[in-house]
């Protein structure tokens, strides 16, 4: 069962955070900076969470996932300025 999530990161050193984007990339779709919205299975959200903390210094830097509710029931209620907020739709992962 796939769940909506959305994962927020605060990483203070450059190398690491271009490192952490490309990661992220490969998991969902990014919304801004360091925020991506991702809908991943639980294996799925245990290989990305390993590799990313993997990745982060935990002394210096920080990560927060946020599980939304299951993909095929969660209803989004989102202020969006800008660009369109574009819910992730159902489909293959490729990592």
């Amino acid at each position: 069962m796939e769940h909506v999530y959305l994962v927020c990161y605060d990483i203070s050193d450059q190398k690491r955070w271009r490192k952490i984007y490309k990661t992220m990339k490969g998991y969902g779709a990014w919304l801004q900076l360091s925020v991506f919205q991702c809908r991943l299975n639980k294996e799925d959200l245990l290989k990305m969470t390993d590799t990313l903390t993997e990745i982060m210094h935990c002394d210096e830097d920080n990560l927060i996932i946020i599980d939304i509710g299951v993909a095929e029931t969660v209803s989004f209620k989102v202020a969006s300025y800008g660009r369109p907020f574009q819910p992730i739709k159902h489909s293959a992962v490729v990592i």
